[in-house]
């Protein structure tokens, strides 16, 4: 899809938070600044977030943690658990932000945004005032690239961060050499390729986003479809993408975790998934959404000692629900179904799907009455309120077990949860 007119007019802002997860830590901790600091994913497994100075010191993205342990101690490298109740919130506050700045925003994920800043007379100063506001606002550092397409907004904005001169900010079409950076972007770093389409342009010699702009439009559509050509395009500074003002459709959800030690015991299993639901149910209400199916699945992984086992079970409901206490009750009869005793288990989770606008619901003829449907809504509100206003969690759904939880994931540095948890302010001292 091709567009025209104003679309096609448009210039593209990508505000990109800088090292995101890192930031967000640095805003609490000023004694961060110009340190070597990393995050850690789920279960403190590898690295997935690093500071410019960890990065120089030769820590990649994935390593595991145990392989970098040495180094990270000897050159002092703070290390941070996951936080993603901090970085969702911190998340919220720059999208709010960058919401003042233009009437069209897609916000493309937790860390990244597209702005339309058409019709500016300057759009680098307007891309610098962006960038002021959000750091005044929020702590978070920003890069911003323009161009007249998404996809050389992508490597503008790459080029704001790599280029020392640039000062975060890089108008792609007011650079007197644009071939040189397109000629700088290996082609694997093209948004819209991915690693097998990657692969099948270095055997071509295709090897940079530059070569790729002067491909052979035919061969492209053939080896490529459509959407191969549109990126060509895009590079060609045809605009092909628009600002999307309405995120797509919700499919799923999903909510899992891998286990901090591995479970035998139901009791256990029962507590984590009855835990997992209930996040997905909270994000399923906060969309307005209802769910007529759901899937419930247990593994012991393909590695480790003792016998293995997978499974999942996909469960038709009887009607569609957002009610906590309804969705962990079919899925703990759905886990009893699949639970083998002695097996050591590492993951369990549950995804909900077959999803549906609560406004557009109607009712089963059989179902609950609607006295009662109403109960348990406003039931529901009310618990998602008080979570709200004290912190995810002051209101849980009990399942009964003497075990201690010692399932839940590993976060031996975590920070503070310093925005969405009232015990957790950060205290200033005079």
């Amino acid at each position: 899809m091709l567009f025209t007119g104003s679309e096609q007019s448009a210039r593209f802002a990508l505000v990109d938070c800088n090292n995101f997860y890192v930031s967000c830590e640095r805003v609490f901790d000023p004694s961060l600044a110009a340190r070597p600091v990393v995050v850690l994913s789920n279960n403190d497994g590898c690295v997935i977030a690093r500071s410019d100075e960890a990065k120089q010191l030769g820590i990649s993205m994935g390593t595991p943690f145990f392989k970098c342990r040495e180094l990270i101690s000897h050159h002092g490298v703070r290390v941070f658990s996951s936080n993603y109740a901090l970085y969702g919130d911190m998340s919220a506050r720059v999208m709010e932000t960058l919401r003042r700045f233009s009437p069209r925003m897609e916000e493309y994920s937790i860390d990244e945004a597209f702005l339309a800043c058409a019709q500016r007379e300057n759009p680098a100063d307007w891309a610098r005032r962006v960038r002021s506001q959000v750091a005044r606002c929020t702590g978070i550092p920003v890069s911003i690239g323009i161009a007249s397409t998404k996809t050389l907004a992508k490597i503008a904005a790459r080029a704001a961060k790599k280029q020392p001169d640039a000062g975060g900010v890089f108008d792609l079409d007011g650079c007197a050499d644009s071939e040189r950076v397109l000629e700088s972007v290996a082609v694997a770093d093209v948004w819209g390729v991915g690693r097998r389409y990657a692969e099948l342009l270095r055997r071509s010699g295709i090897i940079t986003a530059r070569d790729l702009k002067g491909a052979d439009e035919g061969w492209v559509r053939r080896h490529m479809t459509v959407q191969g050509l549109r990126t060509v395009l895009e590079l060609r500074g045809v605009s092909c993408l628009g600002v999307e003002d309405v995120a797509p459709a919700l499919r799923s959800i999903l909510s899992s975790r891998s286990f901090g030690s591995p479970v035998d015991d139901p009791a256990r299993l029962r507590e984590a998934l009855a835990e997992y639901i209930s996040t997905a149910a909270a994000k399923l209400r906060s969309r307005s959404l209802l769910t007529a199916v759901m899937q419930v699945f247990i593994t012991t992984g393909a590695h480790g000692p003792g016998p293995h086992h997978s499974a999942a079970l996909t469960l038709s409901l009887p009607q569609p629900l957002s009610s906590t206490p309804e969705l962990i009750r079919h899925g703990l009869a759905g886990l009893e179904r699949l639970y083998r005793r002695g097996v050591r288990y590492r993951k369990t989770g549950v995804m909900l799907t077959a999803l549906q606008k609560e406004r557009a619901h109607q009712p089963v003829l059989f179902g609950c009455a609607p006295a009662a449907d109403e109960r348990s809504r406003r039931f529901m509100e009310a618990v998602d309120a008080i979570n709200a206003r004290w912190g995810r969690g002051a209101v849980s759904f009990a399942v009964p077990s003497r075990a201690a939880r010692a399932w839940r994931m590993q976060r031996r540095f975590m920070s503070g949860r310093y925005t969405t948890c009232w015990s957790e302010l950060p205290k200033a001292r005079a």
